[in-house]
């Protein structure tokens, strides 16, 4: 895959990120919170088990070897997600995905410069440090009301 390609998927991928906790949280009006953040990853796992099984050259056997970190995506993304369904509604999606985005970014500015988790290292510069606090500065003028 060309990398413009992969930053329009990665586009895709963001503006799902938006539509996603929306979907959730006009769902979990007739279920619950979790209730409905359980029917998203219940769709999800469909969804990938059958991509998984029909699709990928990949296999579940090396989940045997792996470390317990390694697994451990599954509980960060339901945090990530029942978050979601209970923010949106309350602060908006705009706020909601600012604040995220900015939490990412320090986030990823910490896995970057000291390459966490094997990630490709890149120091934490100026540059870096200005745009996520101009990022900041942006949320804030978006959660003002």
């Amino acid at each position: 895959m060309s990398n413009i390609l992969l930053l329009i998927v990665i586009i895709a991928g963001g503006v799902a990120a938006a539509i996603q906790p929306v979907i959730n949280a006009r769902l979990a009006i007739r279920t619950g919170v979790l209730e409905s953040a359980t029917v998203s990853f219940a769709v999800g796992t469909l969804v990938l088990l059958v991509l998984s099984l029909t699709v990928s050259k990949g296999s579940f056997r090396g989940i045997v070897g792996a470390q317990p970190w390694e697994i451990s995506g599954g509980l960060y993304g339901a945090f990530f997600v029942s978050l979601m369904i209970l923010a949106v509604p309350r602060l908006g999606v705009t706020t909601v995905m600012a604040a995220l985005i900015v939490a990412q970014l320090v986030t990823g500015l910490v896995f970057d410069h000291y390459g966490l988790m094997g990630v490709r290292m890149a120091p934490i510069d100026l540059k870096r440090i200005i745009g996520v606090v101009l990022l900041l500065l942006g949320t804030v003028l978006i959660y003002r009301r």
